[in-house]
């Protein structure tokens, strides 16, 4: 064979396996108050594998009903985060049981904790963790809008005190930052400290998006999700959730329009997650193992917590939202820098102005990539969107 089409061949197949593991990398999407025990069929877990989650997590209160989650889980291909009874009363039995299930993600401990149950928490995570060291223990942390009472401290105090008591292999909290027509501006304060702790623990952090309308939160539309969920990344999320998959029945907050409703029908919220769950994996090796660099604000005025974008990378040499308001997060993986740029509104297009030293590429919504000054310098970021941009570094 001639040497130039030996290399023509060596560069063709180099390219297809780069291809390949970039096309293995997916984000973990957690569906958050899944498909009910007296539901659970092969047909109701492919739906949701089909709305683009990976991970379900159902509220189910016995070994029984747990164990047939798994199994529908690993049916379709997807895993699922057990919980019952007997994992709390008799932890080592009932783990020896199902830790090597190929439907197992990890063990539920239990939800929003206050800081007095920590060290309890602590001692059941550790017998967890001493029969199976495979697979994670999981919770959501409070958000920082609660009371000083619940938390104990500041938030960063009760982040921080949780990774050192509970010390669980992942750091999950919920926020659920749209409320009527508006986005609540603590939300970024509570990412900086969980982004923080999370780089400083080593724990890769978990955030929702919320799926359900309830009380002053409204239907999501795509513009939210893609909000909640850019912004989520940008922050250095490695896993993505939403609240909830199958609507609650409760009257205590006016659960409605989840994504699978009280008809057990899907609802418009339903297509919405898997146009916006299908986009966020074409892109996911952008950000699956990515390390945060810095994240900054652009706009009039910034929320509480955060820094404003003053200094640019090299290779940018503008970088004007003109009017509007973005998160400006800077991720390098793998020899690459990454700018991604997400509109904080969920109601205006943000007209973005940005041009570049150099060799940039444009990553677009496929997941393909374009060189960056084909275009420009003004680009419209729909509401809620983001522009992501790549160079060797």
């Amino acid at each position: 064979m001639p040497k130039f089409l030996m290399a023509v061949l060596g560069v063709v197949c180099a390219g297809a396996i780069t291809q390949k593991a970039v096309a293995q990398e997916k984000i973990p999407i957690l569906a958050w108050y899944s498909i009910p025990a007296t539901d659970a069929t092969l047909e109701r877990y492919q739906e949701l594998k089909e709305a683009g989650f990976n991970l379900t997590f159902s509220h189910t209160s016995n070994f029984e009903d747990a164990k047939k989650a798994l199994d529908l889980s690993a049916a379709v291909g997807i895993k699922s985060i057990f919980t019952c009874e007997e994992l709390h009363s008799a932890p080592e039995a009932t783990v020896n049981k199902i830790k090597n299930h190929p439907g197992l993600a990890g063990y539920f401990l239990q939800d929003e904790p206050v800081c007095d149950g920590f060290p309890k928490l602590g001692k059941w995570a550790a017998r967890i963790k001493k029969t199976d060291d495979k697979h994670y223990c999981y919770l959501n942390l409070l958000p920082g809008m609660v009371s000083k009472e619940a938390l104990g401290d500041t938030y960063e105090g009760y982040v921080r005190r949780f990774i050192k008591e509970v010390n669980i292999q992942v750091l999950s909290f919920d926020f659920y930052p749209i409320v009527k027509d508006q986005v609540r501006q603590q939300w970024y304060e509570n990412l900086e400290i969980i982004s923080r702790e999370s780089r400083r623990s080593g724990k890769p952090f978990w955030a929702f998006a919320l799926a359900t309308a309830h009380n002053d939160y409204p239907v999501p539309n795509a513009a939210q999700l893609r909000l909640q969920m850019y912004t989520n990344l940008a922050y250095g999320a490695q896993y993505l959730q939403y609240f909830t998959y199958w609507n609650p029945e409760t009257t205590t907050w006016d659960f409605h329009e989840a994504p699978i409703t009280l008809k057990k029908k899907r609802s418009p919220v339903y297509d919405c997650i898997r146009e916006v769950n299908a986009e966020l994996q074409k892109r996911a090796f952008v950000f699956m193992g990515a390390r945060v660099l810095s994240v900054r604000h652009t706009g009039d005025s910034i929320p509480v917590g955060t820094q404003k974008l003053e200094n640019l990378p090299a290779q940018v040499k503008l970088l004007d939202t003109k009017k509007g308001a973005a998160v400006v997060s800077l991720l390098e993986k793998a020899g690459n820098q990454y700018l991604v740029i997400v509109n904080r509104s969920f109601h205006d297009p943000l007209d973005l102005q940005i041009a570049f030293n150099g060799n940039v590429d444009l990553v677009r919504k496929d997941g393909s990539m374009v060189n960056a000054n084909k275009y420009g310098p003004g680009f419209v970021v729909e509401p809620g969107d983001v522009q992501i941009f790549r160079w060797q570094h």
